[in-house]
């Protein structure tokens, strides 16, 4: 038997569970809802093992568009300002992004500043003098400026903002099956059928592809490339002996990143070469911290000499290797497969705008809010890249 729906979102995570509950909420739409999610647990899922922090200083304006909404719906979802629920506790500290250049780094730096300040994020361009006054900790000996935003930065509980989310469609009206599109049936390049590991069959007016790693597998069944591929990312939580205070989140030109987190700190240093790894690869590497991440700990702020590693834990990033932005927008050739991955690390911060910007998509035919245009798939086809340099 096949069943039917309008729309059908593949993926529970945080995209596809903020497209289900801002699409529940559209004014004069009344269709019907279901995201099918294979791990309600979310054990392994992005969305739960990421740092979960949100910042506007990107390069791209549409990056930076897209998390400044973030902040302002994560900041209303604390207060208890929007539909489908009372505040939600998940827990969001507002702090800032510090972006450190030595001499090299110095031109791409200040582009990036303007661009930010055109799009009026309150960031500033520090000199070494004015960082070592404001971070007394910091080792500046071969910096020469940083960038630094007195708000709308900082970090959240990932996990709490997905379980809210989710929580908050399913009372709207969005059906989540636990289960698994593996297969895409077209009718007049439409998706006519989603196949699903369980052998359930479901026609559907519109799928989502908010899948993640998984996201380039499931293009693939409309004779797509998506060129999205499985990275790992490893996260090292550590305390140290002597207090640091006033840490922003850091990101050193060696691309090591550390912030605060309650009594201990986080940090990670992306790897280098940066390969594809399977799915089910979530081993932090033998003797990284200590070969890698803590002497640059250390370089950087002298404190960090005596630190006890804590624990760590390794998440995917769903990473556009064209690009390093997200697809957002319909498939060409295939109009109601509509796609949502290739976030590179940024899908928490942008769920929000991605999950209100698709919802406008289906329900009208076009973006509302905010024009996601230029991160179509057209910009593959065409060989043009949406380069963003600030990728951590």
């Amino acid at each position: 038997m096949t069943r039917t729906t309008d729309v059908l979102i593949a993926g529970g995570g945080v995209i596809g569970s903020a497209c289900a509950y801002f699409l529940m909420q559209q004014s004069g739409w009344r269709g019907r809802v279901v995201v099918v999610e294979p791990d309600p647990t979310y054990r392994y899922a992005a969305s739960a093992l990421s740092a979960s922090s949100i910042r506007q200083q990107f390069s791209s304006p549409i990056n930076i568009r897209m998390s400044q909404f973030g902040i302002e719906f994560l900041r209303d979802l604390e207060a208890g300002e929007l539909p489908g629920g009372d505040a939600a506790a998940i827990g969001l500290v507002e702090s800032s992004y510090l972006y450190l250049a030595t001499e090299a780094g110095l031109p791409a730096l200040a582009r990036n500043v303007a661009a930010q300040q055109e799009c009026e994020v309150d960031v500033t361009l520090l000199t070494v003098a004015e960082l070592a006054a404001k971070y007394p900790w910091l080792a500046t000996a071969d910096l020469v400026a940083g960038a630094d935003t007195e708000s709308c930065e900082g970090w959240f509980d990932g996990y709490a903002l997905l379980s809210e989310l989710r929580r908050r469609a399913e009372a709207l009206g969005a059906v989540y099956v636990r289960d698994r599109v593996t297969d895409v049936r077209l009718h007049r390049e439409r998706v006519d059928i989603a196949c699903l590991a369980s052998g359930e069959r479901w026609s559907c007016g519109t799928l989502v592809n908010a899948t993640g790693t998984a996201s380039a597998e499931l293009a693939s069944r409309i004779g797509l490339d998506l060129p999205v591929r499985p990275r790992k990312r490893s996260v090292f939580v550590f305390q140290c002996a002597t207090p640091v205070a006033a840490v922003p989140l850091v990101i050193d030109p060696s691309g090591l990143w550390f912030r605060p987190e309650r009594d201990r700190f986080i940090c990670g240093l992306p790897p280098r070469p940066d390969p594809d790894v399977a799915l089910d690869d979530f081993d932090v590497p033998a003797q990284i911290f200590d070969r890698e991440v803590w002497p640059a700990l250390a370089a950087r702020v002298p404190a960090f000499e005596a630190i006890r590693l804590a624990s760590t834990w390794a998440g995917h990033y769903d990473y556009n290797v064209f690009d390093q932005n997200a697809c957002i927008g319909r498939a060409p050739r295939v109009a109601n497969f509509l796609l949502a991955s290739g976030f590179s690390g940024h899908g928490m911060q942008q769920a929000p705008a991605v999950g209100r910007g698709l919802a406008e998509l289906i329900a009208y035919g076009a973006y509302v809010s905010l024009d996601l245009s230029p991160l179509g798939y057209d910009r593959y086809l065409h060989n043009e890249p949406l380069i963003e340099l600030n990728v951590i």
